[in-house]
């Protein structure tokens, strides 16, 4: 065969794979599409704890175990008080000896590990909790509930953390943005995985079963960390003066952090924004089915509206990102569609229009994956220099996104009831007893938000962030589906 046409056919093949399979040009030369997909499993693993935490166990704890609802609320919150050692724990990632040089595995690990432990140990400590397990001990439930809580919540954002940083040092400059959009709809896609799969073997409860179902999340998800974990890190020797050297201490690599300019207005900016998106979370369906008169199974439609909406802001940020736009010029069109979709939900009300009510889940969805993408983005494009590595930056992002998420979820809820019940005793007057008066509040102080979020957000964009831009335009690559 002529080896000249042997070589174009040969190029051919790769061109239609590029454009034919999802996300396949996010692969570089140090990262190919098969350590990157395996590597890829720990967001899976991640997002199917955040199911069991968030859905699952949420609603056995209150429905079938009749454990009041304050303290599943202060069980859930848990995970997210770990949330701001983000930083420290990326921190430790950066500065980590080891004889071999490995940096991030260890961290991966051990996060896989406290994972495992706090759900293995999770049914059996929430049997105690709902008491169908008899004790004596007084307050044993809550204790070992909460101890359960705070393990798997600390192997989650130390799996996520590490994972990021792993990810975000092998990834090239131009591959870059679609890494982040792939780790994201992977996030999404364990956790639509999860919640299908666990729902369907939880449908006929029973205590065992809770105990299979729990104890076979925490197996599943270390084995897809181990498969994530393996040979993702070169193996770099060291000696033992190296390893024996005085390590940075993280208050003078946070100060080193803090001085680069950028970084204390992107944590402002992530936090905002991210509180911005995040209160309405768990009013959209309340929102639908009291106000606009939705059956249950309308309103459960909207998560996938939401969803649909963030797939398409992962798909266009891939698409703009890799041609080298400003990531904080993106987020800033992330903020903009969240103006709009807060004003369309809004004005469903007194429309009483389903229609722009789900249209107004989709807009949010969609700002919210065009923010989140390019913030994360820019988070690990800072450059790696003096006393920061990426695993501050990134742990960084994460414990403002996450507590922002947390703390604005606790708020829009808190928020809603307050305004209700005050409209409702007649304080507020006559005019503002509707039931929709609440829920518009929490949209008003979001739409607030996320113009203070673009007053934050304004130096930034004028400051810029370059990316190299890469070849090719708008293909089925770029779509996470």
């Amino acid at each position: 065969m002529n080896p000249l046409r042997k070589s174009t056919g040969a190029n051919v093949l790769k061109q239609v794979t590029l454009k034919a399979l999802p996300f396949a040009d996010a692969a570089s030369e140090d990262l190919p599409l098969s350590q990157l997909l395996r590597l890829a499993l720990f967001q899976v693993s991640v997002g199917m704890a955040s199911v069991m935490l968030l859905g699952t166990l949420n609603r056995v704890m209150i429905v079938e175990l009749s454990v009041p609802a304050m303290i599943v609320a202060v069980m859930i919150a848990l995970p997210v008080l770990i949330a701001p050692f983000r930083a420290l724990l990326g921190f430790r990632s950066d500065t980590y000896r080891s004889a071999i040089g490995w940096k991030r595995i260890p961290y991966l690990w051990f996060g896989s590990l406290w994972q495992f432990g706090g759900l293995a140990v999770m049914p059996f400590a929430l049997l105690v909790l709902g008491g169908d397990v008899a004790y004596e001990i007084p307050f044993a439930g809550e204790v070992l509930a909460a101890l359960a809580f705070l393990m798997t919540g600390l192997g989650m954002h130390m799996t996520q953390t590490a994972g990021l940083a792993l990810a975000a040092d092998r990834a090239s400059d131009e591959t870059r943005p679609r890494v982040v959009a792939l780790l994201y709809v992977m996030f999404l896609l364990g956790m639509g995985v999860a919640s299908v799969v666990i729902g369907w073997l939880l449908s006929d409860f029973s205590n065992l079963t809770l105990v299979r179902v729990v104890q076979g999340s925490a197996v599943v998800g270390i084995v897809l960390n181990l498969i994530a974990l393996w040979k993702q890190e070169s193996v770099r020797p060291m000696s033992r003066e190296e390893r024996e050297a005085p390590r940075p201490q993280f208050r003078d690599a946070w100060a080193d952090f803090m001085a680069g300019g950028s970084a204390g207005r992107l944590l402002v900016v992530v936090f905002m924004g991210t509180m911005a998106f995040n209160m309405q979370d768990v009013l959209l369906e309340p929102y639908g089915g009291e106000v606009l008169g939705l059956s249950v199974s309308s309103t459960t439609l909207l998560t996938a509206m939401w969803a649909g909406g963030a797939l398409l802001g992962f798909a266009l940020a891939a698409r703009q990102l890799t041609k080298g736009l400003n990531p904080y010029r993106m987020a800033g069109n992330g903020l903009v569609a969240g103006l709009l979709a807060f004003s369309v939900v809004i004005f469903a009300a007194p429309m009483q229009s389903g229609a722009m009510f789900f249209a107004g889940a989709g807009l949010i969805g969609f700002g919210g994956g065009l923010f989140s993408v390019a913030t994360l983005t820019a988070a690990m494009s800072m450059p790696a220099e003096g006393l920061v590595g990426r695993g501050l930056a990134l742990g960084a992002w994460g414990a403002a996104q996450a507590t922002a998420a947390g703390l604005s979820i606790a708020l829009g809820g808190t928020i809603r009831d307050v305004v209700n019940q005050a409209g409702a005793s007649g304080i507020l007057g006559e005019a503002l007893a509707d039931p929709s008066v609440g829920y518009s509040v929490v949209y008003h102080i979001e739409i607030a938000l996320i113009f203070f979020t673009l007053v934050a957000l304004g130096p930034l964009v004028r400051r810029g962030l370059t990316l190299k831009p890469t070849e090719g335009g708008l293909r089925l690559a770029d779509f996470p589906t």
